[in-house]
């Protein structure tokens, strides 16, 4: 059976569910030492004709929405309230073999954990230590540009430089990623240059190596989950439906993006790769989001392909190859030399496809304290959390958005809204790594890896103890 990440490995829905509340649905946004805030929506129903002499309706109450630090001072959480909390979920069955940590996000103390430091594997939660990673070492305004190349005798070449949301969606369209550049801009510009196009070429050669993992399945590219891993693609390999994020991906994305030119063109000639020439002259050129943008993305909707081409970018940077293998060695270097102990983390991907991957409890739970913790930028451990504290602003919504937003939704869950978490499953692998806001006020930050059970069982009993979390002064 494929791996299916950030979602369960069977039954997966191909609309993202909303769910409404009648009136108001109330989604709570945690951050910082811990921040938080309520974001309020009303959705109000048709009237019925009102009866004549009926008074007007009143004018409708203002709100901007606003997220407020939570207060230093909250009552601590012990130990021995967060264990008493949540004893009866830890005896779900649907949880397999469980390990796990929860810590409180201001102190960073540890007040839960078992088998934590056990490496296993993570699933899509090894996209947290990409995000990180990727934070931590490249300017958060980064952007990746795509340039279109003059070659000979007509031909024009379409160089990728890894940005996966490059979109070939027509002007004015929604589109899957956030604010992407569009090949419909780059034809617009080789149309003003006034150059006589005769056929489209494109050039891969800025990164090297294989494309796909030996450990990744193929059947993924068909299941939605992959895509060969070329620095030029459009929609993330997305062609057969673009705008949905479970969209069967392409198994030649570099051609693909060059055919969607060539149609813009309307240049009828088939595609071919080359290398382009040095010194060749610039037509057409389109910016990437900003990094910051990028890695929300990622996060949001567990995307492998995003967190490949960000993991890449992280090496070059680095001076290091442009392949998958170097993008993963240089996601654990990032965080060792950032303070964090990599000792028993193995990353065989970016993205968390690979089984291979392996990462104990304890270090996604030290990795979400860090970034939910003091952010004071006087101190070296508190500048580094201020530079990851954006993280939480691209993480799932429980109940709400991104890969959560199917979740928390058992009527005995408190929990949502309260969470901001990201996903991980493989089959037989279920994780959730996150913070959760409890009712004093207090910020937990927590990782949970359960394996040996269906997702399809293992996710709402994995939610259950954020919920407990949530409930609980855990005093």
């Amino acid at each position: 059976m494929g791996a299916h990440h950030g979602r369960a490995a069977v039954n997966r829905p191909r609309v993202r569910r909303r769910r409404v509340i009648w009136l108001m649905l109330s989604v709570v946004l945690v951050a910082a030492i811990a921040v938080g805030g309520v974001f309020t929506y009303l959705q109000l129903s048709t009237p019925d004709p009102l009866p004549p002499g009926t008074p007007g309706r009143p004018a409708p109450i203002a709100f901007t929405p606003a997220i407020s630090p939570v207060s230093a001072t909250a009552p601590e959480p012990t130990a021995t309230g967060v264990q008493r909390a949540i004893a009866a979920s830890l005896t779900a069955p649907a949880l397999g073999t469980l390990t796990g940590q929860i810590s409180d996000s201001l102190t960073g103390t540890v007040l839960w954990s078992q088998g934590a430091d056990q490496p296993r594997t993570p699933a899509s939660n090894a996209k947290i230590l990409t995000a990180a990673a990727v934070l931590l070492a490249l300017p958060h305004d980064q952007r990746i540009t795509t340039t279109v190349l003059a070659g000979p005798g007509g031909q024009i070449i379409l160089k990728g430089a890894g940005d996966p949301t490059l979109s070939a969606q027509p002007p004015g369209t929604d589109t899957f990623y956030t604010n992407p550049a569009r090949i419909s801009q780059l034809a617009d510009q080789i149309k003003n240059s006034g150059v006589d196009v005769r056929s489209v070429a494109v050039d891969v050669s800025a990164y090297t190596g294989p494309s796909m993992d030996p450990t990744w399945d193929r059947a993924d590219i068909a299941g939605g989950d992959i895509t060969p891993i070329q620095p030029l693609m459009v929609d993330g390999g997305r062609t057969a439906r673009p705008l949905d994020e479970y969209s069967p991906r392409v198994a030649d994305p570099a051609l693909t993006a060059g055919r969607a030119l060539a149609t813009a063109l309307g240049v009828s000639t088939d595609v071919i790769e080359t290398t382009a020439p040095a010194g060749a002259q610039t037509l057409a050129k389109v910016s990437s989001a900003p990094l910051l943008t990028r890695v929300d993305d990622m996060n949001r909707f567990s995307d492998n392909v995003m967190a490949e081409a960000l993991s890449i970018e992280l090496s070059v940077s680095q001076g290091g190859p442009a392949t998958l293998s170097g993008g993963a060695a240089a996601v654990v270097k990032t965080l060792r030399d950032n303070g964090f102990d990599t000792s028993r983390v193995t990353l065989r991907d970016s993205s968390g496809l690979s089984y291979q991957n392996k990462i104990p409890a304890a270090f996604l739970d030290a990795l979400m304290g860090a970034i939910s913790g003091p952010g004071d930028p006087r101190s070296s451990k508190g500048a580094r959390n201020a530079t990851l504290r954006p993280i939480l602003e691209g993480l799932p919504i429980a109940g709400g958005t991104g890969t959560l937003a199917d979740r928390f939704d058992e009527p005995d869950n408190p929990a949502a809204g309260w969470v901001r978490a990201k996903t991980g499953t493989l089959t037989g692998v279920s994780s959730l790594t996150g913070i959760v806001q409890t009712v004093d006020g207090r910020v937990l930050s927590f990782a949970l890896m359960s394996g040996g059970t269906s997702p399809a069982d293992a996710r709402p009993a994995l939610d259950a103890i954020p919920g407990d979390l949530r409930e609980c002064g855990c005093r």
